[in-house]
């Protein structure tokens, strides 16, 4: 054990060494991983080329740049912009009835990109210049489009739900499954809490003006389309009758008719819009391959079961561990991003859920739930720093104030599918039997 200690101390170390130093996650699992293999597996260096090969070599993995490139192609013609104009018809008659449909367009909005920032950068552009204009409070109107940019993590199809599908060799299409009844829990919780924030506090929104029915019912007509690029998509997933791959591939067809028929697509959007999806792809396979051989040497030496049988040692229980697994999210959240937490503790902590009796595929609801909330939690926060740069006449701070109270609700929803897991077992249970 004490062996074990030092070549943890030792790794571990000089990971995040490495990380506050500035070296991009990648590269410092990847560097930490060879000196592991080496120095204290004694294996030979030619190892991380075959862990490489047989972490990448999975068709599941094609899917993700499919689903990026269907969601740049949405975010980058601009076509959303009728998506956010169709649901402020239907809830802008509410208090705060804009910022909730922000955050109701973001989660529809999520279910065709898996981006956080390009949700932000997206709706940034749309929402906040109207908010500015009919007298909404800065901070209100920022901190919806920065919390509601986390439900695109969320909402099926999520990249990061690919990567841990793939990863941990669970079914990809029981994964969106359970993550489509939290997500749209959490859409109508956070559109609740803007409406009861400004009814406790009027002087934050202008007065609401009347929508007649014939206008909701043209906006009804507007949004349309895009529920059926979704419905589409997920439909054929759910329904057995494509893979999660060919699903992407029909959903990347149906983004580019939409945007054609909108008459929003260019050349320059297109060429933007596949350099995008390449870009994400080669960042996320990457550190797929590296944190991947990470966990294979940490696994050769022995860390990972005696830190799970130190773990199950605890006198604090299961939901004692679970609840200090969300700690440690909320902690580490304000120095690393979702991606870069998925990949340095799923290593460590996937034995521990396993052995505790925890579902993987719920699991992988809550650590999204958990995790993403860096997004807005600073000094980290990058939805923040998004927004900051897009209007920079606003401080960091008032930003801040905005984004997160409406983490409360989240936290009261994530207390709630750890006591009761069928909130997101629920309809992966139904299609698939699970």
């Amino acid at each position: 054990m004490d062996s074990q200690l030092v070549i943890a101390v030792t790794l571990v170390g000089g990971l995040f060494v490495l990380l506050f130093a500035g070296l991009e996650i990648g590269w410092a699992m990847g560097i930490m991983a060879g000196v592991g293999l080496v120095l204290f597996a004694k294996q030979p260096l030619n190892d991380l080329a075959w862990t490489t090969w047989s972490a990448l070599n999975v068709y599941t993995l094609t899917a993700l740049p499919l689903f990026v490139f269907m969601g740049a192609i949405l975010g980058n013609t601009g076509v959303s912009a009728y998506l956010f104009s169709s649901v402020e018809k239907w809830l802008g008659r509410l208090p705060g009835g804009l910022p909730a449909s922000v955050i109701v367009g973001n989660g529809i909005f999520g279910a065709m990109c898996g981006s956080s920032l390009a949700a932000v950068a997206t709706f940034g552009k749309l929402a906040i210049p109207d908010m500015e204009r009919r007298g909404y409070n800065p901070s209100l109107a920022l901190g919806c489009v920065a919390i509601g940019g986390i439900l695109s993590p969320l909402i099926p199809p999520s990249l990061l739900l690919i990567v841990y599908g793939s990863w941990a060799s669970l079914s990809i299409g029981a994964l969106f499954a359970a993550a489509l009844v939290p997500g749209v829990i959490l859409t109508v919780m956070w559109a609740a809490f803007a409406v009861f924030w400004v009814m406790l506090n009027p002087k934050m929104a202008p007065p609401v003006a009347p929508v007649s029915w014939r206008e909701k019912f043209l906006a009804t007509g507007q949004i349309l389309p895009f529920l059926l690029v979704i419905l589409g998509t997920l439909g054929v997933i759910f329904g057995g009758v494509m893979t999660p791959t060919e699903a992407a591939g029909m959903g990347a067809v149906l983004s580019l008719l939409l945007t054609l028929a909108y008459r929003k697509l260019t050349m320059p959007i297109l060429q933007d819009s596949l350099f995008e999806a390449v870009r994400v792809t080669a960042m996320a396979m990457f550190i797929v391959a590296m944190a991947t051989m990470l966990a294979q040497m940490l696994n050769m030496t022995g860390i990972i079961s005696g830190l799970k049988d130190w773990v199950l040692s605890l006198p604090i229980g299961k939901y004692g561990v679970i609840g200090l697994f969300y700690l440690l999210y909320l902690v580490g959240g304000t120095v690393f991003d979702g991606w870069s937490m998925l990949f340095l503790t799923f290593p460590l902590f996937m034995p521990i859920i396993t052995e505790l009796g925890f579902d993987p595929i719920w699991w992988g609801i809550a650590y999204i739930i958990s995790a993403e909330q860096c997004m807005v939690t600073p000094p980290y926060g990058m939805n923040l720093y998004v927004l900051q740069n897009m209007f920079p006449k606003y401080s960091m701070m008032t930003i801040v104030k905005g984004a997160v109270p409406f983490l409360l609700p989240m936290y009261v929803f994530l207390v709630l599918m750890t006591a009761f897991p069928q909130i997101a077992l629920w309809l992966p249970n139904l299609i698939y039997g699970r």
